[in-house]
This record gives C-alpha cells, structure tokens and sequence, in this order.
C-alpha cells in the first residue's frame, strides 16, 4: 500500500533513528525481538509516527482509476499491509480509496506474520477460492515481491523511479498506473489480478 497505492513518504532510516534503532535492519522483526515491555513501548511510538504518515497520505496518479477498472472487471482486490490494519484504513481514507475496499480484505500485521512471509496473500487466495496462478501481488518494495513469489503468484514491481531493482523477484515491472492499466486492456475479464 505505501508507496504503491500512495506516495513513499516512510524514511525508515529516520524512523529506525526516532526508535532507536540499529540502521538498515527491518523494523517489525527487530522490535519483536526485544523484551516485552520495550518492545511494546516501542511499536507504540511507532504506530504514532505511521499515524502521522497515514493521515497525510496522498494517492499515487491512476490509484483510483486502476483500482476502479478492476472492481468492474469483477476483479478482488485486497491490501497485505506490514503496516497496522487501522492504520491502513486511515491511509486509505485520506487518499480517498476506502470506498474501493472492502474491509476483510485489508490485512494488517495484526492478522497475519509481516512480508516478506506469504501468510496475508495466501489468506486471501484461500478467503477468494482462488489459485496462485490467478493473483498477482504489486508492490514496490523487495519484501512485497518475495511475498508474491513464495505465495505462487505473479508479482508486479511498481517501480515508479525505475531502477528496476529486484529483477529476480519480478514478473513485470512498471513505473506508473498507467502502464498497469494497459497490460489490464489486454488480459480477459476472468484472467488474474
């Protein structure tokens, strides 16, 4: 969702740094590994900061219009989140998406173990009946990628600054919605999304 659906704004180095953190290791998994009370302490002051963020969040161009075309095409579309489940709901609203989404369909990190882990993307193929090889995941980070691959699905980089990093990890990689939106003219109304 952040920095695929919305504009990156999460400069996890300086979120590490407010937290306290040793740099460049994932946040979720370092602060479970601390005792208890440190470690809830800390995931508040970090629900507060991604408060911040989500209440501020804007839409990438296209968000809407992509996310429209597949709810018409009678295409499910859901969010696997590393993110809190409120959280993204916040996000959601303030980018003017929620009316797309249909709530159980939001998973958060409170439901399912954080990505790179596949858990959330296969909760929603087993919630859809669907099989791996009609879901494709689109993330623009390297955990999103690693989550669709390890689920089975196709995985789309959102690579909006075209760096084209992860290339292992992809099946197609695009730069903005639009491009997206035109691999969709070209794919039948029951094939994956």
């Amino acid at each position: 969702m952040d920095g695929t659906l919305t504009h990156a704004v999460h400069d996890f180095e300086a979120i590490r740094a407010e937290l306290g953190l040793p740099p460049g290791l994932p946040i979720l998994e370092y602060l479970d590994t601390l005792p208890a009370p440190e470690s809830e302490s800390l995931h508040q002051r970090l629900y507060d900061i991604e408060l911040e963020l989500a209440q501020g969040a804007t839409p990438q161009p296209g968000a809407r219009r992509l996310l429209e075309r597949l709810a018409c095409s009678d295409r499910r579309i859901g969010i696997v989140t590393r993110n809190s489940e409120a959280l993204a709901h916040v996000t959601l609203a303030a980018c003017g998406l929620d009316d797309l989404f249909e709530p159980e369909f939001v998973l958060g990190r409170e439901r399912c173990p954080p990505k790179p882990d596949p858990a959330g993307i296969l909760m929603l193929m087993s919630q859809w009946n669907s099989r791996a090889e009609d879901v494709v995941m689109v993330g623009d980070y390297l955990f999103d990628l690693q989550a669709g691959r390890s689920a089975g699905a196709m995985t789309v980089h959102f690579d909006a600054l075209g760096r084209n990093d992860w290339d292992e990890h992809t099946d197609i990689s695009v730069t903005d919605f639009d491009s997206l939106l035109s691999l969709l003219s070209d794919t039948p109304a029951d094939g994956p999304a």
